[in-house]
C-alpha cells in the first residue's frame, strides 16, 4: 500500500494519516475476507490525497459528474481522497483535517470491503462502521 500526498495546499499530518490507515487496513480486510470482496484479493492498494482541481477532473472524467468529491474508490485498488473538501468539513464534525481524510480512506478501504452506500440503508451501515473504526484507530493513537 502506498499514499501519495499532492495536496500541498492543505495543511495535514502526513505521518498521522499514514499510521491511521495501515492501522484500518487490517479490519477492513478482516471484512473483505467475510465479504469475499475485492480488497482480500488485490496486489496493491493506492492512495492518493489530491486537490480540488484534480479531484474534480477525475470525478468529470470517470463519472461525468462536475466538481470535486470527498472520495472515490475504484475497484482495482485506487482511492482518490481530495484534501479540500476534508479541510472543509472537518470542522462541522469535529475533526481535524487529518481525521477526516482519515474517514475518506476508510470509506474507500469500506467499498473494497463489500460495503455500498447506495440506499439510505446501507449508507446507514458503511457510515456506521466507518466511525466505529476511526473511533476505535483514534483510542489507539492516544
Amino acid at each position: 500500500m502506498s499514499i501519495s500526498h499532492h495536496a500541498r495546499s492543505v495543511a495535514y499530518d502526513r505521518e498521522l494519516l499514514e499510521r491511521l490507515t495501515h492501522s484500518a487496513l487490517p479490519r477492513c480486510l478482516a471484512l473483505a475476507i467475510k465479504n469475499e470482496a475485492e480488497l482480500a484479493s488485490l496486489p496493491s492498494l493506492e492512495i492518493s490525497v489530491l486537490g480540488s482541481r484534480a479531484m474534480a477532473k477525475v470525478h468529470r472524467e470517470f463519472l461525468n459528474i462536475p466538481g470535486a468529491t470527498d472520495v472515490i474508490t475504484f475497484p482495482y485498488g485506487e482511492i482518490l481522497i481530495c484534501a479540500h473538501i476534508a479541510a472543509a468539513r472537518a470542522p462541522e464534525f469535529g475533526h481535524s483535517t487529518t481525521q477526516e481524510l482519515a474517514l475518506y480512506i476508510i470509506h474507500g478501504l469500506l467499498h473494497l470491503s463489500g460495503f455500498d452506500d447506495l440506499t439510505p440503508s446501507e449508507a446507514e451501515k458503511m457510515a456506521a462502521a466507518q466511525q466505529q473504526i476511526l473511533k476505535l484507530l483514534l483510542s489507539e493513537e492516544r
